[in-house]
């Protein structure tokens, strides 16, 4: 029998105009070097899934951290915060992408880390992590799950997010993985092809991977949105990708 151990534990990092948020990391025990990876939130805030999702990361041998978005917006359950975030506009992007580094820099700098460090995010998190791969050249890999508003409408242009994402393609700087559902409306399958067509424009390493009878969150186990199938096979394909681009 193999032995096997992690430590997972809270933490702050330093993030935008290096202010301190929290943030939550598991690796596996041991000397490593194990490759990277930062999770952003979604949404619906800095709560259980996604520290879930940073173990299930440690479990298959990644040193991973997830950080607050939110943090600035106040304590509390992760719904209130959320809402109140949202009541806000959200958070604003320059802020995601110091925050983002930050977190990036953080695990570069730990003694366990090989020294390559992907990104993932979900909804919101997911044009984040687009967002960041845009603006950065510190990582290696990304990963979109259906990351909503990459394509903004001309009246979804607000003052913290002004600028769609889309339109920064040409600068995205490492190979990227996207997962979508073929019944999500945000994006929906229109702004996919958008998306997948501007990536060609510009000569992308990209993969695209998109699920029938699946909408938006199709990981997401808790709710009723769950497609079973499909987040298992996606799942496959993130940790081919990143195994891949990061611990290969």
């Amino acid at each position: 029998m193999v032995y096997e151990s992690m430590i997972a534990e809270s933490l702050s990092i330093q993030g935008h105009n290096g202010e301190w948020v929290s943030a939550y990391s598991a690796r596996p025990m041991g000397a490593g070097p194990f490759p990277g990876v930062v999770l952003i939130h979604h949404l619906p805030g800095w709560g259980e899934f996604y520290r879930e999702m940073t173990r299930k990361f440690a479990h298959h041998g990644y040193a991973a951290v997830s950080h607050n978005l939110y943090h600035r917006v106040g304590e509390g359950s992760a719904d209130d915060v959320a809402a109140k975030a949202r009541a806000e506009g959200g958070v604003a992007d320059d802020q995601v992408i110091g925050d983002t580094e930050g977190a990036v820099q953080w695990l570069k700098n730990q003694p366990y880390c090989n020294g390559k460090v992907g990104v993932i995010g979900s909804c919101s998190g997911g044009r984040q992590a687009f967002l960041y791969a845009c603006n950065t050249n510190s990582i290696d890999a990304a990963v979109e799950l259906w990351g909503g508003r990459v394509v903004q409408a001309a009246d979804d242009r607000p003052e913290k997010q002004p600028m769609q994402p889309i339109d920064m393609t040409k600068d995205l700087s490492c190979p990227l993985l996207g997962i979508f559902g073929n019944e999500d409306r945000a994006p929906s399958p229109e702004q996919v092809d958008q998306h997948e067509a501007e990536l060609k424009k510009h000569g992308k390493d990209y993969a695209f991977h998109r699920y029938d009878d699946a909408g938006h969150g199709f990981f997401y186990y808790h709710r009723p949105m769950y497609r079973v199938e499909q987040a298992t096979d996606g799942w496959e394909k993130i940790f081919a990708f990143f195994g891949k681009h990061l611990a290969g």
